[in-house]
């Protein structure tokens, strides 16, 4: 026999937590599963490079970050945008402060103290060892520690990650189980990733050295940052600002001294002394670092000469190979599309699910805005849920679309959803 339950919220990241803490703040009983062993695996090896809960910049700038999905998330965002998320880390005891970047980082610098805080504040049963593996009508099937178990929720939240970094639990094996359900599914495609580069052996020695002070080609034009040069090619922050783009076919363009212009180089290289050889004259005339010469020298052989040198510096072409594997990304695009699920996040094709975080069909870059949409989507995943099965007076179940009933719910409990 299945086991009856009010509320599941299958997934602990950022997205099924926040999920969970607002079923329960608006009176549901929630039980939450979890594959591993234990809560926010990935959301703890984010912290171990800091913990970018969000950034702080003008709204339009910041939902803008979420490409062709800003309209789609905008009302979620405006519930649950950078504010909101500091006041939430905030509330759970964990100061913030705010870089030079306008990027919002725990004091602590690190996910465990925010997460042992969060989990403890929800109060909602944790079950972990608990993998989900299908449906038999209403009833959910799980493998676990004591064998296989089914439970009957009323309603269900699904925040089980995209496809990246398996080992922490995102393998988006849930794919075909919706899949089977008739959920329409947009195809797994690496994001925030590295790219894979053949380098000559004259690269080894500089493998793990930053490249630093460059800019990189975006859509809407050149993007400060550095990323690193690795034995598996080039990787980092700036790498995976223009990552998507050129993923999807741009190509990959350093201009390794941005606060030049080509007519300043042009002019410093023209002025080489007879004795001193081209590598030198880099070194000298344009401060360019060692990995910032080997570069020049490795993808722009032959070298030009004068000012189309200079337009190289500017504008020098990375060949690779492509993207990175998918598990060593740190997000994916892909998922849940917009056209399966409702205003409300719910499933189309199952009355009664929800869907939050990176199950669904959007990306982002780093700094800040991918922890931020994973809890934006989850409130409000959580929040749709949280009416769903409750039952009017009259005896009629609300609806969980945001013009009809539900709304009149939650907005007298907004102050105790929201974090």
């Amino acid at each position: 026999m299945a086991e009856g339950i009010d509320a599941l919220v299958i997934g602990s990241g950022p997205a099924g937590l926040m999920a969970a803490e607002t079923l329960v703040r608006a009176g549901r009983s929630v039980v939450v599963a979890e594959a591993k062993p234990s809560v926010g695996r990935k959301f703890l090896m984010a912290g171990k490079s800091g913990l970018n809960l969000t950034k702080t910049e003008p709204p339009d700038r910041f939902v803008s970050q979420y490409g062709a999905a800003a309209d789609w998330l905008s009302p979620m965002l405006a519930e649950l945008g950078p504010g909101e998320v500091t006041a939430w880390a905030e509330g759970l005891g964990q100061p913030v402060f705010t870089g030079s970047s306008g990027r919002v980082f725990p004091v602590a610098m690190k996910a465990s103290p925010l997460l042992r805080a969060w989990v403890t504040r929800i109060g909602a049963e944790l079950r972990s060892g608990w993998r989900w593996t299908g449906l038999e009508g209403g009833d959910w099937l799980f493998e676990t520690g004591a064998g296989l178990r089914a439970v009957a929720p009323r309603v269900v939240v699904l925040a089980l990650g995209g496809a990246s970094w398996a080992r922490l639990g995102s393998d988006g094996a849930w794919a075909g189980l919706l899949a089977a359900q008739g959920v329409e599914l947009a195809p797994f495609r690496p994001a925030n990733m590295g790219f894979a580069v053949a380098w000559s052996a004259h690269m080894r020695p500089l493998f793990g050295a930053p490249v630093k002070g460059v800019a990189l080609k975006g859509e809407a034009g050149w993007i400060r940052g550095e990323f690193v040069v690795s034995d598996r090619g080039v990787e980092g922050g700036g790498i995976y600002a223009v990552s998507a783009l050129v993923r999807d076919g741009a190509p990959l363009v350093v201009d390794l001294l941005p606060d030049l212009g080509v007519d300043v180089i042009a002019a410093r290289l023209a002025a080489r002394p007879a004795k001193r050889t081209l590598t030198q004259h880099l070194d000298k005339a344009l401060n360019l670092d060692p990995v910032k010469r080997a570069l020049v020298q490795e993808l722009g052989r032959p070298l030009p000469e004068g000012p189309d040198l200079a337009r190289l510096i500017k504008g020098l072409v990375i060949r690779h190979a492509g993207p990175r594997p998918m598990d060593e990304a740190i997000s994916t695009a892909g998922g849940v599309t917009r056209g399966a699920v409702d205003a409300g996040l719910m499933l189309r094709a199952r009355p009664g699910v929800f869907v939050a975080g990176e199950m669904l069909d959007w990306e982002a870059p780093t700094g800040g805005y991918l922890i931020t949409g994973c809890l934006a989507t989850g409130q409000w995943a959580g929040r749709h849920a949280a009416a769903w099965g409750v039952w009017t007076a009259g005896g009629g179940r609300c609806s969980t679309t945001p013009a009809a009933a539900p709304r009149d719910i939650w907005e007298t409990k907004k102050r105790k959803i929201r974090p």
